[in-house]
């Protein structure tokens, strides 16, 4: 028997699993650790956090499994969306922090963008926008803020590819990564952009010139990484990419047409596709599969599972099974938990909204709510921002969706998607996640999986349907859900422009005026 490994680099954990060439998990290996925010909308990590994590899962998962190193036939590693990608010097050392996908400073930078150079331009030859959460926009903040930094920069690599140079020796970037950077990356050659470089700024030799598929060998495991991993030396390690991407591989998602949703620390709701789409607001690389042809269209809340995960922590209380007990709860709340309405933009918000000040908010509250109402509630403003992501695409996405991540670990959780989005929703019977994902590229880059036989791994359970009366609830909680952040969002502005302009003024009062009229 042959078997793969496939490692994800998380944002608050990194985990590796070891399957064997019929889809069957034999160990794995999670090491997590934090976040660094030093200040309000600032993220970023220490690579090397994510380097030693990487090493130790896999030396550990290699451990646990007792499968002899020569039988272990690749590796591919995914990761989270490094953001600016990991500054370093001409030593291959880190420079600073990697500001990482959820970070928000680089505000001024996409503004200066869309006067400079134009939202035309960039969608015309990347398909993206401007936004902090862009890799581009965070790499001109580090060339605005810290310049001796930006000097010091060689290079600027994604936290897998980071990980796949120590451990082979290799500089690669996948299409996924380099298309997650935006606005340097032409989306219709699949190449670094010269006009775009050139234009902002930023040198075309502080990116990684190799550009591969994420089913390519980056290169061999180098003796000392071999030795310290329990592996064979010049073991294949294949290049992988975005985790998202990957977790949607993990799903057998590898053809066109199919609307997939990864739910973790945040949410990625995608359409895959070998034909444009004209959504509103999306997110747009290369997938990982077939790179070159398939396109990734996302939207997707920053914080999804971040908020979840956050009201168990403030307000779960210290019962074992925190997570359980909370869902126990939910369930016997009615849909649209009796008023409460969350707005999950507890770290702003990206596509489709694309709002760096969006807040976090709860509004209905009544003394007869209790912590299964509020947390109900949470659970639903997920599902609101997945209907948003829906919606944003503007095509039809089907018979279902397929849904992968901790999500599907509530069975409440998987009830409120199918309602509020009124689409059927299909989960995998295994805990799916990039790991899997990463194992099969693996497969298909060293040969030893075929598209055929991966299709065959996905174990599909059974489509849960939405209640049609808890689907017309949602409907108009839907419309006030929307209706709460374009009233918090006016309210803010018409603040901003009366303390510039004078309350009296009937400039502000012309500006405020048309804030409903115009959807803001």
């Amino acid at each position: 028997m042959e078997y793969l490994l496939g490692t994800d680099i998380g944002t608050s954990g990194t985990k590796t699993i070891l399957m064997d060439t019929e889809g069957n998990l034999i160990a794995k290996h999670l090491v997590e650790y934090d976040v660094l925010t030093p200040r309000p909308l600032w993220a970023e990590q220490w690579p090397d956090v994510w380097l030693e994590a990487a090493r130790s899962s896999i030396r550990e998962t290699v451990l646990k499994s007792g499968i002899a190193k020569e039988d272990i036939k690749g590796l591919a590693v995914s990761g989270l969306y490094g953001g600016s990608g990991i500054p370093l010097d001409e030593e291959m050392r880190p420079v600073r922090p990697c500001l990482i996908w959820m970070d928000r400073r680089a505000q001024e930078e996409s503004d200066w963008v869309l006067s400079h150079i134009g939202e035309e331009k960039l969608l015309e030859i990347t398909q993206n926008g401007a936004d902090p959460y862009y890799g581009y926009t965070k790499m001109l903040w580090i060339k605005n803020h810290e310049p001796e930094n930006w000097e010091r920069t060689k290079l600027f690599l994604p936290p897998n590819d980071y990980v796949i140079y120590h451990l082979t020796g290799e500089i690669v970037i996948d299409y996924s990564s380099a298309g997650n950077i935006g606005g340097i990356f032409d989306m219709r050659t699949r190449t670094w952009s010269e006009e775009m470089m050139e234009a902002m700024g930023i040198p075309m030799e502080k990116m990684p010139a190799k550009l591969v598929e994420s089913t390519d060998i980056a290169g061999g495991l180098t003796k000392e990484a071999a030795e310290s991993l329990g592996l064979m030396e010049g073991m294949p390690v294949i290049a992988g990419g975005i985790d998202c991407g990957a977790a949607n591989i993990g799903l057998g998602v590898l053809e066109s047409g199919i609307y997939a949703a990864a739910i973790g620390t945040s949410m990625c709701a995608a359409l895959i596709s070998d034909k444009p789409v004209k959504g509103n607001g999306l997110i747009v690389w290369p997938y990982l599969y077939d790179a070159k042809k398939l396109s990734y269209y996302f939207a997707g809340g920053a914080t999804a599972g971040a908020i979840v995960k956050w009201f168990r922590n403030t307000f779960g209380g210290e019962e074992n099974n925190s997570y359980d007990v909370l869902n126990a709860m939910a369930e016997k709340i009615p849909a649209g938990s009796e008023g409460l309405v969350v707005l999950p933009y507890f770290m702003g918000e990206r596509s489709p909204v694309w709002d760096s000040d969006a807040k976090g908010t709860i509004v209905g509250l009544s003394l007869a709510h209790t912590k299964g109402h509020l947390y109900r509630a949470f659970l639903e403003a997920v599902a609101y921002s997945l209907r948003d992501a829906m919606e944003a695409t503007g095509e039809d996405l089907g018979e279902y969706i397929l849904l992968a991540g901790g999500v599907t670990k509530s069975r409440v959780w998987r009830h409120i998607f199918a309602d509020v989005t009124g689409y059927p929703v299909v989960c995998p019977k295994q805990d799916v996640e990039a790991n899997m994902g990463d194992v099969i590229l693996a497969g298909i880059g060293t040969g030893i999986l075929s598209y055929e036989k991966v299709k065959e791994w996905q174990v599909l359970d059974e489509k849960i349907m939405p209640d049609e009366k808890n689907h017309e609830k949602y409907n108009e909680y839907f419309e006030l859900y929307h209706s709460v952040y374009r009233n918090i969002k006016g309210r803010k502005r018409k603040k901003i422009w009366r303390k510039e302009y004078g309350a009296g003024s009937k400039f502000a009062e012309h500006l405020t005026s048309g804030i409903h009229r115009r959807g803001v």
